[in-house]
């Protein structure tokens, strides 16, 4: 869509965020070998194909079956849909995670939580 974040990621990635007023559809293209899902973070809407209903705070998983997904919130909805879709290409690496922090190993965490308690956790100059 032409906007770049001021972050780098390691791998590219999809990271949008939709208002969709009652009627409207987002259909947006994925790259093939990118996994996705939408995050509802107020209202309710019908996303992929088989428009599988999701609401406030839930998470759903789009089947990694073609180029792009589509979003929709029903034309009788009362409010704005606000969705977050997120996609990338899947790392395939284990996975520890405990509190806020998602790593590869469980000893990963154990730094991650000393670099935190200890102020290295670095900033984001904006």
């Amino acid at each position: 869509m032409g906007e770049k974040a001021v972050i780098e990621t390691r791998t590219p990635i999809i990271y949008l965020h939709y208002r969709i007023k009652p009627g409207g559809v987002v259909n947006q293209q994925v790259p093939h070998d990118y996994h996705a899902f939408a995050y509802v973070v107020d209202g309710a809407g019908l996303f992929g194909a088989e428009g599988e209903r999701g609401t406030d705070g839930q998470m759903i998983m789009f089947a990694p079956d073609g180029d792009g997904v589509r979003i929709e919130n029903s034309p009788d909805a009362s409010a704005t849909l606000e969705v977050l879709l997120i996609a990338g290409v899947p790392l395939n690496e284990p996975i520890a995670r405990y509190g806020p922090f998602v790593m590869n190993t469980e000893a990963e965490i154990h730094q991650a939580f000393e670099d935190y308690r200890r102020g290295r956790m670095g900033a984001i100059n904006s």
